[in-house]
């Protein structure tokens, strides 16, 4: 008999947890019977404890789960046989579903985020102009290839052939060299030595209560009360805590629940200063978006340029070694250069289109333009392969920064593992390989890692994860 501890890390209050065990049982295994059996809920020095056996009855193996409402969660899986591939299967699907969960308690969470001296912003979605410069910036300028189709034709009216190609050439050249200063202005906070922490504050709220509350309350109402908050804490040289926020939500006929709240507080230039560090790279500058998306960009025309970006949803939803492991695959960009490699190769396309290429792109230029995407958007993955293996090289940690993809990418994971076939998330036109790749490849990295030609062993590993993807799973 083998024996499997894991645990499972999650941002949910304690009011929740127990929560969650109840929308595991409902949601994902009760409505398999064929997969799951033996589901009870039982309670254990005032524990809640969901048990269960998950079978296979055609392969002829069962595997006994028990699920401890703790934070973080504990997990211990039991088999009479040795079968790593189907206790990894069973622990990546219920990481996806308390994930799920998780996405279901952040749609009812009131968020307060403040960066200690600055003005207070209030959380947001992204809004285009948002959306656009990460894009642009935060995936290695591939999105500056796209833009310049559309700009090429304005110009070629304008200037003509030869003139146009030199002004696009020198506007993608002016475009790299600024990159750092335009993605600074979509940011909302600076973090330096002097501010260098985040502070975040959460209220898991009831859905039902949540919905009651914004339409009594709506959109500015939180914003006053995120500015009384920060008035009666940070303001006067204390944290942000639930009794604090108390005194504010009365005056709302609104009660804090000390079991519904999380608040956290992250030392983020000192995080991106050990990065650095790491890489052997100057300082970087560094940047705060207030949107609950978890994400983060690097860019800049030189390591010595680079700035990182950051949103408050990252923060939110990764510890403390997982934000140091994304933030080592961002500077995996910088310390390679790769905004001003990607350029060149966009450059030199360019050229060839125009030179070597023309009779290629007058036969069919819709054609031509689909191919060519896919090829650069496949090169672009060798890239972001390597960012992923220079962290896990530099910080250390492969394991870490796989556990922090599985966070922020479990959608596009879960999309992954119910396709037929692999093939289908090669070929979109995103510069990162499929989400399962990336894990996989770093939970088989044993540290420390050695490896003499970073991006030739990405692009290797690319091309070989590509061969793989042919055929059913």
């Amino acid at each position: 008999m083998s024996e499997n501890y894991f645990t499972i890390d999650t941002e949910l209050s304690s009011g929740h947890l127990e929560d969650a065990l109840d929308f595991i049982r409902e949601y994902y295994l009760r409505p398999q019977p064929d997969a799951f059996k033996n589901v009870i809920m039982t309670s254990r020095k005032g524990l809640s404890i969901l048990s269960y056996t998950a079978i296979d009855k055609d392969e002829n193996w069962e595997v006994e789960v028990d699920m401890e409402a703790v934070n973080p969660f504990q997990v211990r899986m039991t088999s009479n046989d040795d079968i790593p591939g189907v206790l990894k299967n069973l622990k990546e699907e219920l990481f996806i579903v308390v994930q799920l969960f998780e996405d279901t308690i952040r749609q009812a969470t009131l968020y307060f985020a403040w960066v200690e001296g600055k003005d207070i912003i209030p959380e947001k979605a992204p809004n285009k102009r948002r959306k656009f410069s990460i894009r642009m910036f935060g995936t290695n300028l591939i999105f500056v290839y796209i833009l310049f189709f559309g700009v090429n034709i304005i110009l070629f009216l304008l200037l003509g052939l030869r003139a146009a190609i030199i002004a696009i050439l020198l506007l993608q050249l002016v475009i790299v060299l600024f990159s750092d200063r335009i993605l600074s202005r979509t940011s909302d906070w600076k973090i330096t030595p002097d501010h260098p922490r985040v502070h975040i504050l959460e209220y898991q709220l009831p859905l039902e209560e949540f919905k009651m509350f914004q339409e009594k309350f709506g959109k500015d109402m939180i914003i006053k009360m995120k500015r009384e908050i920060y008035q009666n804490s940070l303001a006067e040289g204390r944290e942000p805590s639930c009794e604090l926020g108390e005194g504010v939500f009365q005056k709302y006929g609104f009660h804090c629940n000390a079991q519904e709240k999380v608040s956290k507080v992250i030392d983020v230039y000192s995080i991106v200063k050990t990065a650095a560090e790491k890489f052997d790279l100057p300082m970087p500058r560094v940047a705060i978006s207030n949107t609950m998306i978890p994400n983060a960009a690097a860019t800049g025309p030189s390591p010595s340029r680079g700035l990182v970006l950051i949103t408050t949803g990252l923060l939110v939803q990764l510890e403390e070694d997982e934000i140091l492991a994304v933030l080592g695959h961002e500077m995996g960009h910088l310390a390679g250069r790769d905004p001003i490699i990607l350029l060149s190769i966009i450059s030199l396309e360019f050229i060839l289109r125009f030179t070597l290429f023309m009779p290629i792109v007058l036969l069919n230029p819709f054609l031509y333009i689909i191919v060519v995407l896919g090829v650069i958007f496949f090169i672009a993955k060798f890239f972001e392969t390597r960012a992923d293996l220079l962290s896990a090289i530099k910080i250390g940690k492969p394991e870490v920064l796989a556990e922090a993809l599985r966070k922020i990418g479990y959608q596009r994971l879960q999309a992954e593992r119910a396709s037929p076939t692999r093939f289908p998330s090669w070929i979109t036109y995103d510069p990162h390989p499929p989400i399962y790749f990336r894990i996989d490849r770093l939970e088989r990295m044993k540290t420390p890692v050695d490896v003499k030609n970073p991006l030739l062993q990405s692009a290797r590993d690319v091309f070989s994860g590509f061969r793989s993807s042919f055929g059913n799973r």
